[in-house]
């Protein structure tokens, strides 16, 4: 009998050792890096069985935002219910709800510590695929604003991990690294947006936030991805009276990492598709929806199994 419950106690210890496989919805984790409290909150869908590795989109809120704002601002909670994905909103740091990630580009000479955001989404993944089963072969980023920025440094500095990017309203910043191998770019951005200027930052503020224009930016990741420099050009159906109208370039590449650019023309510093903007931030299209048209462009792409970190591989 006595060793029945010396069983039972180790059973017991082990279970309670073991991370709980999260259900369905929304849920807060935090994690501990260098003696600070960073958190996520994770959505899963209900149609994500136990059994299976589901992928993965992190969703990176713009600068002022905070994780909790993402799935109104983006919809991509409900989508995910839709697609079976699983979708992270990272949260950023600075004071209360007013969040921004070190995407680069910025001066940083007046903080005391910089946050190295690439190593927290590193820690975030590694701590998601204990209570989620994640495939590392289709693992996702999109984010507006600052939040594209995050993108765009994480696929220069994390392709090992990023299957593709999709940024909103958010260039590149000066002096990124080229990854070590080509991540498929699908950008958004808005001709009019007045907070992150087609056309690269106003010059009376360049000294503390600098990035590179939307032409700049797609050019570099065009080099960088092998692709070819003179896109397809399409014009969109204008489907909605609503002062904007949408073009969308491909630049291909041979190996699948295409750079695609779709330019809102009047469009502002808005998530397309989604009206939930101030008018302060300018026109939000409604012939597209970008939502949609993200994960049709995620769904497309994954690691090949010779970059994908271990874990298993991930096949339908």
């Amino acid at each position: 009998m006595s060793t029945l419950i010396v069983l039972a106690g180790l059973q017991s210890a082990i279970m309670a050792a073991e991370p709980v496989r999260l259900g369905p919805g929304d849920t807060v984790r935090e994690l501990n890096i260098d003696g600070s409290t960073r958190s996520y909150l994770v959505h899963v869908p209900p149609i994500c069985k136990p059994a299976d590795r589901a992928p993965v989109v992190l969703a990176f809120h713009g600068a002022g935002m905070n994780a909790a704002l993402m799935p109104y601002f983006s919809g991509l909670s409900s989508k995910a219910d839709q697609a079976g994905f699983v979708v992270v909103y990272p949260n950023g740091t600075g004071l209360g709800p007013f969040l921004t990630f070190n995407s680069g580009g910025v001066d940083w000479s007046l903080v005391k510590k910089q946050p190295d955001d690439v190593a927290f989404v590193a820690r975030v993944l590694d701590d998601l695929a204990t209570v989620v089963p994640v495939d590392p072969r289709r693992i996702y980023a999109t984010g507006i604003s600052n939040g594209g920025m995050m993108c765009y440094r994480l696929a220069a500095e994390m392709s090992d991990r990023i299957a593709a990017i999709a940024p909103v309203a958010g260039t590149m910043a000066p002096g990124q690294t080229k990854p070590h191998r080509p991540v498929p770019v699908l950008h958004f951005h808005g001709t009019e947006d007045g907070l992150v200027p087609y056309d690269g930052p106003d010059p009376r503020f360049s000294k503390l936030l600098t990035f590179e224009s939307v032409e700049r930016t797609i050019a570099t990741w065009v080099a960088w991805n092998g692709c070819r420099t003179k896109p397809l050009r399409e014009d969109l159906p204008d489907a909605v009276d609503d002062g904007t109208t949408v073009t969308r370039e491909i630049y291909r590449a041979d190996q699948g990492a295409d750079v695609i650019l779709i330019s809102i023309h009047g469009g502002g510093h808005t998530w397309p598709g989604r009206d939930t903007s101030k008018p302060i931030l300018g026109r939000v299209t409604r012939d597209i929806c970008a939502t949609d048209l993200i994960w049709d462009f995620f769904r497309g792409h994954r690691l090949q199994c010779d970059s994908a970190p271990p874990g298993g591989t991930g096949d339908e």
